[in-house]
């Protein structure tokens, strides 16, 4: 019997390479969702779009009355989403309070649910520097963490924790992947906004295999 997994997915453009990679490689996959109050939920359209085109199971979980006590980010409403490159020290606004502490374990607690053996997340290179609860260590010590917090030992895993958005997407076109079905813009609009952080790395990942990004944008930067 195939392994089976928790994939954490966003309907953004990692978590979507990272769940396809799951089903390339054999494993059983339950995708899952959070509306965390997120100003770009329409993510989550996407991502039931595409589980319902794959035929996989998809549960989504409301944590928005979390909201209270993971406020202060930019993607939550406060504020607007600023600009430019993750290097920049303004981009630090779209941190969410341990947000993926709050979602790895609730994600652990499913994979227990469905017999998963583990629960993969998008967590990749491009994010360390702005996101701690992206960064290695991180994902080493809840590893650890979810390995022995119940009877059942769950793994945590990022497969993509050492590639940059560069290579993820090469490894989503290597398996004929269509980016269309993804969102990645931090601002919830009708088009992606093309200067938000999220773009801009988007963009570049595609500029640099020369081809030019599926999805509509107001503007490039």
């Amino acid at each position: 019997m195939s392994q089976t997994v928790v994939v954490i997915y966003s309907g953004g453009m990692d978590s979507f390479t990272l769940l396809n990679r799951a089903l390339t490689d054999g494993l059983r996959v339950h995708a899952l969702s959070f509306n965390y109050g997120q100003r770009h939920v329409r993510e989550l359209d996407v991502a039931a779009s595409v589980c319902a085109s794959l035929g996989i199971s998809h549960k989504v979980i409301d944590i928005r009355a979390m909201q209270e006590v993971m406020s202060g980010s930019s993607l939550t409403g406060s504020g607007e989403v600023p600009e430019g490159h993750y290097e920049e020290d303004s981009m630090k606004s779209t941190v969410v309070p341990n947000r993926n502490m709050i979602l790895l374990s609730l994600a652990t607690g499913y994979a227990i649910t469905t017999g998963a053996s583990a629960v993969w997340y998008g967590a990749h290179g491009g994010d360390h520097a702005i996101y701690p609860d992206c960064r290695p260590e991180f994902v080493e010590k809840m590893d650890a963490v979810c390995r022995i917090a119940n009877y059942e030992s769950v793994a945590i895993e990022a497969p993509y924790l050492r590639f940059d958005k560069t290579r993820i997407l090469a490894d989503g076109l290597a398996m004929g992947l269509d980016y269309s079905q993804t969102w990645t813009c931090y601002n919830g609009r009708e088009q992606a906004c093309g200067v938000c952080g999220s773009c801009v790395e988007r963009l570049e990942a595609f500029a640099a295999h020369g081809l030019q990004d599926p999805l509509p944008y107001e503007r490039q930067s």
